[in-house]
């Protein structure tokens, strides 16, 4: 073996080392700042019977989220903020003002108006954390993306569920505890980011371009793959938001779980989609995106339905259950965003997440306020039954997209 030979093996593995070590590093960064997503939902009881809060009131401590999430992306993808702005200054000054908002609900409000206004704000925020984040990474992995923004999202999933944790080990009760330490461990995160820098595979920081959108808008396989985000997105967030309060009427109708228990079931329902999202990845990579994500929603699809049959059955069959719904219904997440990542013009991959996101995200809304009215007339057994909708249409658009040529971009040629 020659010397350039030499030389170029030892340069490929410390590329190879790096570019993990920023995987590692972004990652717990995410989990860290996506903390904030579901802090106030997580402790949503003691803070309805604290402020007399109705069923609706509570569901916009999510919801309020979900908006300032929307707004907020859709204001980066129109000035296309996530390319104009260096990604990891945009991902920790916004996870610091995300965890200033939640900490001034633990320690200066006291009624359901402000709160709603600074979960807005926190929403506003973590647009600025999620897409960044995604195009981070990008910049890191041309091969293994999926795998990659699969950890990523694995990160969000387990960050998501972190507050039911906090709440399981000793915040039933306490909700500042578990607002304060959201709030702190997602400050936490934004500072560990800034050690990440670009990316050799990171596009060039773009100008403003106001028809960046609509090219973004009229790409036929961009525009497939995020229809099967939207279908999944319509799940996913209803799915996370109600299962603890799911899982409550299952174990009271079953003969009574504690709150704790409870709450530790709906962390490992939600977190377990991490290990789902890497899974997901590793073989999204080997056997395509549009394969993965068909299976991932046929499987949280059919629980949608099945969730009616296990309601108030035994801890036995109830707790495998959800976890596999759990593991399949954000398996798929990933893979739409690194399609659009190989799908959309390089230079406004940030963008095209972020509008991807955003729309997704406004769906949400729709579902999580639909969830708890469809309880109300039918009960919690068969409130998610609507939500089986999402990786119907999900599934179809995905498997169409397979049969065009714009798949051959997808996964190295896996489509």
């Amino acid at each position: 073996m020659s010397t350039a030979e030499t030389d170029e093996s030892i340069a490929a593995r410390e590329s190879s080392s790096r570019k993990y070590r920023v995987l590692i590093v972004l990652a717990l960064a995410e989990l860290l700042a996506m903390t904030l997503w579901f802090s106030a939902s997580a402790v949503g009881p003691e803070l309805a019977a604290a402020w007399g809060l109705s069923g609706a009131e509570t569901a916009w401590l999510t919801n309020a989220v979900q908006l300032g999430f929307v707004v907020g992306a859709l204001l980066s993808a129109v000035f296309t903020l996530s390319d104009a702005v260096p990604p990891r200054h945009l991902f920790a000054v916004s996870a610091v003002v995300g965890a200033v908002a939640t900490a001034t609900i633990a320690l200066a409000v006291s009624s359901f108006l402000p709160a709603v206004v600074l979960r807005f704000l926190t929403g506003v925020a973590l647009a600025g954390v999620y897409p960044p984040g995604m195009k981070i990474m990008a910049g890191w992995f041309r091969e293994g993306r999926g795998f990659a923004i699969g950890s990523l999202v694995g990160a969000l999933t387990v960050g998501s569920a972190m507050p039911h944790l906090l709440r399981a080990v000793g915040g039933v009760g306490q909700p500042r505890l578990v607002l304060l330490g959201a709030a702190g461990l997602a400050g936490i995160g934004g500072l560990l980011v800034l050690s990440v820098r670009p990316g050799p595979h990171q596009a060039p920081a773009a100008p403003f371009d106001p028809g960046a959108v609509r090219r973004m808008v009229s790409d036929r396989g961009t525009m497939l793959a995020n229809l099967g985000y939207f279908g999944h997105m319509w799940e996913l967030y209803a799915v996370w938001t109600w299962i603890p309060v799911y899982l409550a009427a299952s174990f009271a109708a079953s003969g009574g779980e504690s709150a704790a228990f409870a709450a530790l079931v709906a962390f490992g329902t939600i977190a377990v989609g991490g290990a789902g999202a890497l899974v997901a990845g590793i073989y999204a990579d080997r056997m395509g995106r549009t394969t993965i994500t068909s299976a991932s929603m046929v499987v949280s699809g059919a629980a949608c339905v099945g969730a009616g049959f296990v309601f108030g059955g035994p801890v036995v069959v109830l707790v495998p259950f959800v976890l596999v719904w759990g593991f399949a219904v954000v398996a798929d997440s990933a893979q739409f965003s690194a399609a659009v990542s190989e799908l959309a013009e390089d230079s406004y991959v940030g963008s095209a997440l972020t509008l991807q996101t955003a729309i997704g995200y406004l769906l949400t809304i729709g579902s999580i306020q639909l969830t708890p009215v469809v309880a109300e007339a039918v009960g919690w057994r068969w409130a998610f039954v609507p939500l089986v909708v999402g990786p119907l249409v999900g599934t179809a658009a995905m498997l169409y997209l397979r049969t065009l040529p714009e798949a051959s971009a997808l996964a190295g040629g896996q489509g």
